[in-house]
């Protein structure tokens, strides 16, 4: 799967009283098929994945994915501290016909899986790591992309390791949250060497989804795609096999995304394919339109748009996270509301503050 461009990283709506607002989303999801953007992540950190329990989990990949555009990419986030339950959701992504698995480091038991701080940093010896990601890899229907977001995971996935998983050929990517400029340099040298895989793009050259091909299927039975042959009924309905018309082919080697808004033109000139961005969630517009300028060789545009977002990004989502997110959204025409407890509302001189700070990106 092609994971170039921006991801916005989507919010999960809420009733006040906590209930999933499942109408909300698919209204949200709707709104993102409509923007220049390459996919959406759905249940990632943003979407307050960790506040959900399984079912709720299944009941938002299913609205999401039912609302979503067949052109845009989905990215189910999975992640959970075992490998039973993490596998469980990969399939039910995969019945609902996303394109790839999200999957945060298990955290719980960090100091056990060889990714504990110390005085000499983190250390290298993640053999329980390397066993989760392998075996969820080896059995995982869609494609796992690696997630590290040592901010709130206080574990980070070492170089080694990144590139050792790099050359399984059902792990495709890394989302890196560090937020460190280096260390995604390092993540796109330590990977150079892995093994290219074909994949199916359209004429061009963006991702050919999975609920594409299905659109495109059920396209080709339709009778205005059949010959005459067939209209005249001397080709039997059952040899007619339905040929994909609108895709190519790319070579794609292990892919390389940012979680951060505020460096993304550093990012990308540092090598990254693409970013799954919290602050694309209320500003996609304006994330997109850095990733656009950089495509186009225009780097005096994309400083201009970069410099544009970088005290907001911080401000909303660096200073409030999930809390400034949401009231964002609201700001800018999505269904942002309220968070989960113990996540609080802004306050309203907090809102004030969130509020200066969309002026400029309002859409």
């Amino acid at each position: 799967m092609l994971l170039d461009g921006v991801f916005p990283a989507i919010t999960t709506p809420f009733y006040p009283d906590g209930r999933l607002y499942l109408k909300k989303l698919e209204h949200n999801v709707e709104r993102y098929s409509r923007t220049p953007c390459a996919g959406m992540v759905i249940l990632g950190s943003t979407g307050e994945a960790i506040m959900l329990g399984d079912e709720e989990s299944r009941d938002v990949l299913r609205h999401a994915a039912s609302a979503a555009a067949p052109d845009k990419v989905l990215l189910a986030g999975v992640g959970r501290e075992s490998l039973t339950e993490t596998l469980r959701l990969a399939e039910y992504a995969a019945e609902r016909q996303y394109d790839a698995v999200l999957v945060r480091t298990p955290h719980y038991y960090a100091p056990y899986y060889g990714l504990t701080n110390s005085a000499g940093g983190l250390t290298s010896n993640a053999s329980g790591m390397l066993t989760y990601y392998r075996a969820l890899a080896d059995r995982s229907p869609l494609p796992v992309v690696l997630y590290s977001i040592p901010k709130f995971t206080h574990c980070e996935l070492p170089l080694e390791l990144v590139a050792e998983l790099a050359q399984h050929p059902n792990i495709i990517a890394i989302k890196d949250s560090s937020g460190s400029l280096e260390r995604l340099a390092a993540l796109v040298a330590a990977t150079r060497s892995a093994p290219k895989r074909t994949v199916l793009v359209t004429p061009v050259f963006t991702a050919f989804t999975s609920r594409m091909m299905i659109a495109e299927s059920e396209a080709a039975m339709m009778p205005g795609f059949f010959s005459a042959d067939l209209l005249a009924g001397t080709t039997p309905l059952a040899a007619l096999e339905p040929v994909m018309k609108t895709t190519r082919k790319k070579e794609v080697g292990f892919q390389v995304l940012t979680g951060s808004a505020d460096n993304l033109l550093p990012a990308l000139e540092a090598g990254v394919n693409g970013a799954v961005l919290a602050f694309a969630a209320p500003a996609p517009q304006a994330c997109q339109e850095i990733y656009t300028a950089w495509k186009e060789n225009d780097p005096v545009v994309a400083r201009e748009k970069q410099q544009r977002l970088v005290d907001s990004s911080r401000i909303v989502t660096g200073k409030y996270g999930v809390p400034g997110l949401k009231h964002a959204c609201d700001l800018n025409g999505y269904y942002g509301g309220v968070p989960r407890i113990p996540l609080l509302p802004l306050t309203v001189d907090q809102r004030v503050e969130v509020a200066a700070a969309m002026s400029d990106l309002r859409n």
